[in-house]
């Protein structure tokens, strides 16, 4: 445990951390697979337990990070997402879907930006379909940048608090902070589904 610790420290007390936050970020938004969210809260217990990692440089890090992902998961479905849609057979099954899906991101695109950042698959979908459809450059930027810097706020102070209250153990500080990042985001994929099923019946 204490060699896990030090290893911990080492990493986060070297001024390339911000950078690693920041790649796993931009990655982690485009292929869900690399734990973005895990390592900001991370970040955020060990900021909690002396001077480095900086918390405001770590949240800094890792919004850019997230920006530039989901900037460039828009950019993959605008290239080949949208050539495809546009020669969908009329009628077809998948037409009628991105139909909807062009509706539904015209009406309510900002919101649904912005609710799916917190789900690590949701927000690849989204971003990827909001360029397949050709989701306005600018309208994208300005609620991506809400998303990204209040899902960085959530990850980063989840994290400080959380080792906070965790000061002497700093490991299960990790623990309890990525566990609950784990339950709030479960918790929020249930409600959405919930939600929607309830809307299918109506």
């Amino acid at each position: 445990m204490d060699a896990l610790l030090d290893l911990l420290r080492g990493t986060v007390t070297s001024p390339w951390v911000y950078l690693v936050i920041f790649g796993l970020t931009a990655v982690d938004a485009f292929f869900p697979a690399v734990p973005g969210e895990a390592a900001v809260i991370t970040a955020g217990v060990l900021a909690a337990d002396g001077a480095n990692p900086n918390l405001v440089a770590v949240i800094a890090s890792a919004a850019v990070g997230a920006l530039v992902g989901d900037h460039i998961s828009y950019a993959i479905g605008r290239g080949g997402g949208a050539h495809r849609l546009a020669h969908l057979p009329t009628g077809s099954r998948r037409r009628a879907s991105s139909d909807w899906a062009r509706r539904a991101v015209d009406r309510r695109g900002g919101l649904i930006l912005t609710t799916s950042r917190y789900l690590p698959g949701g927000r690849t979908a989204v971003t990827l379909t909001m360029g397949a459809v050709r989701y306005p450059r600018r309208s994208f930027l300005l609620f991506d940048s809400i998303a990204t810097v209040t899902w960085a706020l959530y990850c980063g102070l989840l994290g400080y608090f959380g080792g906070l209250a965790f000061e002497r153990d700093p490991i299960r500080g990790v623990l309890a902070g990525v566990g609950l990042a784990v339950i709030v985001t479960f918790g929020i994929e249930g409600v959405r589904r919930l939600r929607r099923r309830a809307a299918a019946h109506r």
